[in-house]
């Protein structure tokens, strides 16, 4: 079933739903009518305002689902009309004169960029990509905010995902003397351009990832072994910094009959996480690039797999300096999450239960707990010690601590019983931990490298890929940080 129709069905469904709702509105009032008041019941007014709220709700629902179809049929009729396929790269259409795509793109606006951009996602089974990253993709093309434009990624789409950019992609990344037919040259001069007006000098040159084989665009928890963008806020702009607005809340008060309200004015801050470059390369021999079926997409798995686990790596421990800043860097720096173990050098469950007794009301009941392997099995070992406290799985691992689950990270440290200072484990809202991607990931071919004993070329080409991405907590309050001093 296409995407439209399942829109169709859907908007069939709200209406028997709004049907329905009306229908209670109506029953409510029949009481009233039959014993001729002029007024409802304390009852009836509830039951009333409900069904009432309903129709609201549907009713705004309906209108959004009835844009969303008008969209699409919209984009239909002219697919019709030009008696093509619905797929982008025929909507790239050619004049006479050769012209392309880009001033076609470049005029679109927002609305009819996106619509375009969502059509390609109806032919999900050819996409190769899950469900989770299909419904990602479509969350960013229908964003509209202060740091991340979905147009912006319509427009890459659409630029990007379609056979010839993709043919002059592979053979820009792999031949330091690629042929490009005349199709394949305007759409990299496409898209060119694109980044020269959309994307700004700080990422001139280099050749941009198909959108969705990008992992700053498709990579999601569900996708990455990577356990830090499972559980912590993961914003995409299209910007270089990220900014929000935070609050400890409003202060209330009871006051005295007639008297002035006490100054109870909440306390407005703007965190930010600015996203830094994260860099990655692959030397090949001439040999692979010229001989290996698929080449370029095997290396754009190969740089999304070291990717995840850079970002493992930084989301732990990074510095903030040039990286994004690491969960344990901002608390360790803070000294009112820290919770030292009773003993020093030992770790028992009265140190469990003394950093959960640490952590705020507020932060407990969307808590993670995040610790080493080696870690988890220290306290797996507690056993009878921790009681209804932990659970354990058949391996002996332990999955919850508190009713909370346990994410292990290889980049935690792991416990080895020093009396030195050291950190143990995590615990806290990890919603309070941001990653914030910027769109696009950059690929550059190296033509030749060079030894470094002589100098000479050594027979290989390299890839040369980045992307921007920053991290880190936006409240540490909300966190503790067990550990040894």
């Amino acid at each position: 079933m296409k995407y439209l129709d399942i829109l169709r069905a859907k908007l069939a469904t709200l209406s028997e739903q709004r049907d329905a709702a009306i229908a209670e509105m109506e029953a409510v009032t029949e009481a009233a009518v039959a014993e001729e008041r002029s007024a409802l019941t304390a009852d009836e007014d509830v039951a009333f305002a409900a069904a009432r709220s309903k129709v609201d709700e549907l009713d705004a629902e309906i209108t959004a689902v009835h844009e969303r179809v008008g969209e699409l049929e919209s984009l239909a009729a002219r697919q019709q009309a030009a008696a093509v396929v619905p797929e982008t790269v025929q909507y790239m259409r050619r004049t006479e004169d050769a012209d392309t795509v880009d001033r076609d793109v470049a005029t679109l606006k927002p609305a009819e960029a996106r619509s375009i951009a969502l059509a390609t996602l109806e032919r999900k089974d050819e996409l190769g990509l899950a469900p989770e990253q299909l419904d990602k993709v479509e969350t960013l093309l229908r964003s509209h905010t202060a740091e991340l434009r979905g147009d912006n990624i319509a427009r890459r789409l659409i630029l990007t995902e379609n056979d010839h950019y993709r043919s002059a992609w592979q053979k820009a990344v792999t031949s330091t003397t690629p042929v490009f037919t005349p199709e394949e040259g305007r759409a990299l001069q496409a898209w060119d351009e694109f980044r020269a007006a959309s994307i700004g000098t700080d990422t001139a040159g280099g050749f941009g990832v198909p959108v969705l084989i990008d992992p700053s665009i498709i990579l999601t928890g569900q996708q990455s072994l990577n356990p830090f963008r499972q559980i912590a806020t993961v914003r995409t702009i299209t910007t270089d910094e990220w900014k929000g607005v935070s609050s400890a809340g409003v202060t209330w008060s009871f006051d005295n009959e007639a008297a002035e309200v006490s100054d109870d004015t909440a306390v407005l801050a703007q965190p930010s996480v600015v996203t830094k470059m994260a860099r990655g390369f692959i030397p090949y021999s001439i040999e692979v690039g010229a001989d290996y079926p698929g080449f370029a997409n095997e290396m754009a798995t190969l740089l999304t797999a070291g990717l995840d686990e850079l970002e493992s790596s930084v989301f732990a421990t990074g510095n903030g300096t040039g990286q994004p800043r690491g969960i344990i860097t901002a608390l360790d720096a803070n000294t009112n999450v820290e919770v030292v173990v009773t003993t020093d050098g030992l770790l028992g469950a009265v140190d469990i239960r003394k950093v959960w007794g640490a952590l705020p009301d507020r932060a407990r009941a969307n808590a993670t707990w995040v610790m080493s392997s080696d870690t988890a099995n220290d306290i797996s070992a507690f056993g009878s010690a921790y009681g209804a406290d932990s659970t354990v799985d058949l391996t002996g691992q332990v999955t919850t601590l508190r009713g909370r689950p346990v994410v292990i990270s290889s980049y935690f440290p792991d416990f080895t019983g020093t009396t030195d200072a050291a950190n143990i484990l995590a615990v806290g809202d990890f919603s309070k931990y941001y990653i914030v991607d910027r769109v696009g990931l950059t690929v550059e071919l190296v033509p030749h490298l060079f030894a470094t004993a002589n100098n000479l070329p050594s027979g290989q080409r390299g890839w040369f890929a980045y992307k921007r991405v920053g991290a880190n907590s936006v409240d540490d309050l909300a966190f503790r940080l067990l550990q040894n001093t």
